[in-house]
């Protein structure tokens, strides 16, 4: 949508071209904690790669990650990390994921009313976006009682 005087033909540019990257993240509600990764597709060896970066990087920590019913997420051919416990959503329970409302803040920071002439642009901003995220801003995001009552 936009905004412009009556009768006057508002004019938006666009960018047609179909490019795509795909950014996997993992947030802690209790700590604030974030893990971004963006990778070239969205599929069980991507995802692979993102678990097996999240397993590094947290070593010393049990991770419940929760999930949603992609296919590459529940793949046989999906390798979980020994520290890495994985459990689905419901169908059409968004929701439920702490992630879902970490990509609207990330959407509504970093990508409002902007048009970009590149794909590198777009993952520019992405990462300078997820770099803007503090611990509390996180927390105060995704925080849940019913996460809380879990642990």
């Amino acid at each position: 949508y936009c905004w412009c005087t009556k009768d006057v033909r508002a004019e938006v540019p666009c960018h047609h071209i179909r490019e795509y990257k795909y950014a996997y993240g993992a947030v802690e509600p209790q700590t604030g904690e974030n893990f971004f990764l963006v990778m070239p597709y969205c599929d069980t060896n991507n995802m692979n790669v993102f678990l097996k970066n999240l397993s590094k990087e947290y070593k010393e920590d049990i991770i419940l990650l929760v999930c949603d019913g992609a296919i590459w997420h529940k793949s046989k051919t999906l390798k979980i990390p020994q520290n890495i416990k994985i459990t689905h959503i419901p169908p059409y329970t968004p929701e439920m994921n702490p992630i879902e409302q970490i990509w609207k803040q990330i959407r509504q920071m970093g990508f409002k009313n902007e048009v970009f002439r590149t794909l590198n642009e777009v993952v520019d901003r992405l990462c300078d976006t997820i770099n803007l995220l503090t611990k509390d801003m996180v927390k105060s995001i995704t925080r849940r009682e019913w996460i809380e009552s879990i642990f």
